[in-house]
């Protein structure tokens, strides 16, 4: 499955983005930059500068000297479990890193304690019997990770889960998840549920009905996110297909994430750029990643970034390291650097590589993972890089913000 210098030349001239094409966007977008900014809303305020971080769990001594050793700081904890998705277990798990020097971004397992998924419920997104029930347990989860001191989460709004068709051997020899549409083993995924083609949920479903679903989330939750200091963070589709198995996908473009922003009119709800998913949809996702983390990124409505790359865009793609898919994302940092971003950047599906791998044993402990020590070095190599040549340039060009 490699790719010729030609095709990647290609791609990437897709992606170069014309200039005054961003000067259309960014003027497009001063009504939304000028809504922002409610009276009720609190945003505990973060560090500033870019937080290299991962996900994690278990912080015992030797996990956390391991992750010492890597140079993380920050922390996206998978510990939750229906017993402890509560203020207290939230509050138990966020002062336990602390006490090892680590500081808790948020928790992945986004789950209420009778064990529900708190994203991506299809009640929810399609507005199915039990919709308010559901909408309650997630503003119950935010709550509780306000009054547990955790700043942020990141939410998925879809409707029949995440899609793939299989794993794939890459030419450098490491294996991960693919994803070809054609397969016949491409199907979706959410907790224990099985999503197929041809109609996921009986019926088809319009965009609009999908839309007015999330105009009708956004209204019961922007109250709770601003009185509870909480940001969150909009997960891109993945795959980013307009429709999947009858039901329509609207966090699977550019337009549609300005559109959800301008609905939402809150500085608390912006976007998780999953570099990953949007690489997936290619030119037809309507910009850049550089551009969204440009014209979001400026407007304070990007909060967390998944690093990661892939193959090739759809129809067929497969998951690859950082240095070993189609995207330069030596970019990704660099304008991450320019912006001043201050959220948190994470490595994101990482390959396992040799045959250590990234879980746990029977103790919880972590095994030595190559896959995850190779990617915060590559991001930790970037960031160096990309700080450093802005220093250079400013030194040469006054023009260069500071």
């Amino acid at each position: 499955m490699s790719i010729s210098e030609e095709s990647r030349q290609a791609r990437d001239a897709n992606f170069n983005m014309n200039r005054r094409d961003f000067a259309k966007v960014a003027l497009g977008g001063a009504a939304l930059l000028a809504s922002v900014g409610r009276g009720s809303a609190k945003l505990p305020p973060l560090p500033s500068g870019i937080k290299i971080g991962t996900y994690t769990r278990n912080p015992t001594d030797g996990n956390m000297l391991y992750l010492r050793e890597l140079g993380v700081k920050w922390i996206s904890s998978s510990d939750t479990t229906p017993e402890t998705a509560t203020i207290e277990g939230f509050t138990r798990m966020r002062q336990r890193w602390e006490a090892g020097g680590f500081r808790v971004y948020n928790e992945t397992g986004r789950m209420a304690p009778n064990g529900n998924a708190v994203i991506n419920v299809p009640e929810i997104v399609l507005n199915l019997p039990g919709r308010d029930e559901r909408i309650e347990e997630f503003l119950n989860y935010l709550r509780y990770l306000g009054k547990a001191g955790i700043p942020y989460m990141t939410y998925g709004f879809e409707g029949n889960g995440n899609w793939r068709s299989g794993q794939a051997t890459l030419p450098r020899g490491y294996t991960t998840s693919d994803c070809d549409l054609s397969s016949p083993n491409f199907h979706g995924g959410w907790g224990k549920t099985v999503y197929k083609e041809p109609l996921s949920h009986g019926r088809v479903f319009s965009s609009e009905e999908i839309w007015d679903n999330f105009r009708y989330f956004m209204k019961k939750v922007v109250p709770v996110a601003e009185e509870s200091g909480v940001r969150i963070g909009i997960h891109p589709d993945d795959p980013p297909q307009p429709v999947l198995a009858g039901v329509p996908r609207i966090f699977s473009s550019f337009e549609g994430y300005k559109r959800a922003m301008e609905i939402a009119n809150s500085p608390n709800v912006g976007v998780c750029l999953c570099v990953g998913s949007w690489l997936e949809g290619g030119s037809r996702m309507g910009a850049d990643p550089v551009e969204v983390i440009r014209y979001f990124g400026t407007r304070k409505k990007l909060f967390k970034i998944h690093f990661r790359n892939v193959s090739s865009p759809l129809p067929h793609f497969t998951e690859t390291l950082m240095d070993d898919g189609y995207y330069d994302m030596y970019k990704v940092m660099e304008a991450l650097v320019d912006i001043d971003f201050d959220g948190l950047v994470i490595p994101d599906h990482v390959p396992e590589l040799g045959t250590a791998g990234a879980g746990g044993d029977a103790a919880g402990q972590f095994r030595p993972s190559p896959g995850l020590a190779y990617s915060l070095g590559y991001l930790n190599a970037t960031l160096k890089a990309a700080m450093s040549n802005r220093r250079n340039r400013v030194s040469t060009d006054p023009g260069v913000a500071r």
